[in-house]
């Protein structure tokens, strides 16, 4: 087995868990299975960088010094919002020649200002995708899912889905089960699948001014099974179909279809990773009705069936004891 060198650049006002997180799932992989991964951490003098939150790190030294990576992680944080230059031309120069080019977050920016982006599906933070998108018009951004991946190209939404990424990575390089080793280790369990959308309905929407408004957008959350067509919700309002659906979209930025679609998604989505209900006592409860209907959101939101998203995210029982 040929070992794979995984480069992280590094850089001031990186973010650090975009740093950590990823690392220490290769560092599980290559404890797992000895010889597989070479980490090496490398910024653009090799002097030590301080991260947005204070802690300093030592990388192992100059990017001009760096071996070939197989993959170059490039992380995010407030430091891409002005970016060294030399980081930038070291990147755009660099970049092609690795097998794997992987973004944690904003890192995203700094491989779009490089032109590594260009023709490519992307992502990164969800606050910061419309940006990249205006920034970078070359660039399919989207902002939903929490990794894409686009021939030899990865990128990855904030934060923790840098995770999620790497243990994917892992998946591939190595089989299914070092990927699950290194997860529960870290406790995070199951792998997320990468087009899991980044945040839940609440925060996909804005909170309504009115208070009839918000208190609909609070009676959806809660009743997920419940009649939430336009025209029941509008009477809870008070407000007409027509004038409820206009005031809904121009207070939300959705519509209300769309919310009540996110809604009960992600109320099955949590039935089906942290209870042990079936399928059809689900999609009842979640108001779909039958389990075709909620396979059918399944499929076109997530790309996957209620019962695959619950085997690759609900975590595994806990052996019994005697």
């Amino acid at each position: 087995m040929a070992q794979r060198t995984v480069l992280v650049v590094l850089f001031d006002d990186v973010q650090s868990l975009d740093v950590t997180g990823p690392v220490e799932v290769f560092a599980g992989a290559e404890k797992h299975t000895p010889g597989s991964y070479r980490l090496c951490t490398a910024s653009v003098d090799g002097a030590p960088v301080r991260t947005s939150s204070g802690l300093t790190v030592v990388p192992d030294g100059a990017l001009a010094d760096a071996p070939e990576p197989h993959t170059l992680l490039v992380p995010g944080g407030q430091g891409t919002r002005r970016p060294d230059p030399r980081l930038t031309d070291w990147l755009r120069g660099h970049g092609p020649r690795a097998e794997r080019l992987v973004s944690v977050c904003t890192g995203a920016v700094l491989l779009a200002d490089a032109g590594l982006l260009d023709g490519r599906r992307a992502t990164t933070h969800w606050a910061y995708c419309d940006t990249l998108a205006r920034d970078h018009p070359a660039v399919d951004v989207d902002p939903d899912p929490i990794f894409v991946r686009d021939g030899h190209v990865a990128t990855s939404a904030g934060v923790t889905s840098g995770i999620d990424l790497a243990l994917a990575l892992v998946e591939e390089d190595l089989g299914r089960q070092t990927a699950l080793t290194v997860a529960r280790h870290l406790v995070v369990f199951l792998r997320r699948p990468g087009n899991q959308a980044q945040f839940s309905a609440q925060l996909a929407a804005q909170t309504a001014r009115r208070e009839p408004l918000r208190e609909v957008q609070q009676w959806i959350t809660e009743h997920p099974g419940a009649d939430l067509s336009v025209e029941a919700l509008a009477a809870r309002a008070s407000l007409s179909p027509r004038h409820f659906a206009r005031a809904f979209h121009a207070e939300t930025g959705t519509t209300p279809g769309r919310y009540v679609d996110r809604v009960r998604l992600e109320h099955a989505r949590r039935l089906l990773e942290d209870t042990g209900d079936g399928v059809e006592e689900i999609s009842r409860a979640s108001g779909y009705g039958t389990p075709e209907a909620m396979r059918r959101a399944f499929v076109r939101t997530l790309g996957t069936s209620p019962a695959e998203y619950r085997r690759r995210f609900r975590p595994a029982p806990s052996p019994a004891r005697t």
